[in-house]
């Protein structure tokens, strides 16, 4: 990097405008906001950025980017071991990840031009003028933590949906990238994204258009700045940057919410606490052979639905016999999960590489994404839960039809247990 450019990362704010001030009559002009609306995969929009900064010549280049992801376009990615993500139980944070930098590559690739690249023409822009660098986006992980934190079981589904829909290309609609900066298509887009998830498009636009907003304001105390966001951005962005009162304490869109006790939650800890009830009264009032036919339902419907997850991920057999083996017991834990196991047997089975998780952000086909051994190892750990928790919930049924006990039963067994009548 040249010795004369600086790297500033605002850690709570950002910035982008396209409006000039009024210069009141012997007044100092007010410092200019230039913003441009990119495309992540198009030529138009990498050759926008050039010849806007080259005109303008900044005093400051604001780029859409957090430290994280300014580094992955670097080069520069701090290595993540399985480990690291496995025990950090954010499985699904980092497949969410991992699957939108494969669309977007894909994307790309059927464009003929790499993701980001007007963000690396910015850089490069920055570099060779020696102007300074602004890092005004939201750190990925807070925007990726608090984007799977708000969203309800239902809208995470549907979600679900369209991001597998989009991974084997059905679903969408034909987009012509020349066009796709363009105001309309724009709010079209977003408009389809609020459809689909309303959270998705406060975390991942409306919260992030504040906080560039905000960040952008700071800069503008610096000289010229030249902005460079995503199209998407850019509307929501302008009104924060004429109209700043509006911007709420931007300190609270850098936290992450407090996982919920919800109503999924209740009814998974009280499927477990019935089922657990239910073995107890077993052993105490009913014959052996009706104990061990319940529980061996509760082992074959939890293994099998598990082990089932592991082999729809493509697992090693042995991953799969691990799932099938301590899925009845990690499914009356609810401090340990099936997917851990199969996991770290996966990754053993076969090991992934340092570069695997470079290679991730590079995949352009699908089977080169599937061919990935830490991709495999932790859809092997999100599946292997997943069908535990089928089997949670399909076991538990089972079981209270075979052991014949009346729910009634097992609730009166329970509240005297801890002292109520």
């Amino acid at each position: 990097m040249n010795d004369e450019t600086q790297i500033q990362y605002q850690a709570q704010y950002q910035i982008t405008h396209t409006d000039y001030s009024s210069n009141p009559s012997g007044a100092e002009p007010e410092p200019e906001i230039v913003l441009i609306g990119t495309a992540h995969v198009s030529h138009k929009s990498v050759e926008e950025v050039k010849e806007v900064i080259s005109r303008e010549k900044p005093d400051v280049i604001a780029i859409e980017l957090c430290p994280g992801r300014y580094a992955a376009l670097k080069g520069e990615n701090r290595e993540v071991t399985v480990t690291d993500i496995l025990s950090s139980g954010n499985i699904g944070l980092f497949l969410v990840h991992s699957f939108l930098a494969y669309i977007q590559n894909k994307i790309g690739s059927e464009m003929d031009v790499k993701p980001g690249s007007e963000m690396i023409a910015a850089i490069d822009a920055a570099e060779e003028l020696g102007t300074e660098i602004a890092l005004v986006d939201r750190d990925i992980q807070i925007t990726l933590q608090r984007f799977l934190a708000k969203m309800g079981f239902f809208e995470k589904m549907k979600m679900f949906g369209a991001l597998i829909g989009a991974l084997f290309g059905f679903g969408g609609k034909d987009i012509d990238m020349d066009t796709v900066t363009d105001e309309g298509v724009v709010e079209q887009l977003i408009s389809e994204l609020k459809n689909i998830s309303p959270t998705t498009a406060d975390v991942l636009i409306k919260e992030r258009d504040m906080i560039i907003a905000k960040n952008l304001l700071d800069l503008k105390s610096r000289g010229k700045v030249v902005a460079i966001v995503g199209a998407g951005h850019r509307s929501g962005i302008r009104e924060y940057l004429a109209h700043p009162e509006r911007l709420p304490d931007i300190r609270e869109l850098l936290t992450v919410p407090k996982n919920r006790f919800g109503f999924g939650k209740i009814i998974g800890y009280g499927l477990i606490v019935l089922v657990l009830a239910t073995f107890v009264l077993l052993l105490m009032t009913a014959p052996l052979d009706l104990l061990l036919v319940a529980f061996g339902y509760w082992f074959i419907i939890n293994g099998v639905l598990s082990g089932l997850g592991v082999v729809i991920a493509r697992g090693h057999p042995y991953s799969v016999l691990t799932a099938f083996g301590v899925a009845w017991l990690t499914s009356l834990n609810p401090l340990i999960a099936a997917g851990w196991f199969a996991g770290i047997t996966e990754a053993k089975m076969r090991k992934p590489r340092p570069d695997d998780i470079h290679d991730i952000a590079k995949a352009e086909a699908l089977d080169e994404m599937m061919s990935n051994n830490l991709i495999r190892v932790i859809l092997v750990a999100a599946l292997a839960n997943l069908g535990s928790i089928a089997g949670t919930f399909i076991g538990a049924y089972v079981v209270l039809k075979v052991s014949g006990i009346d729910v009634d039963t097992i609730r009166d067994a329970i509240m005297g247990a801890i002292g109520f009548s």
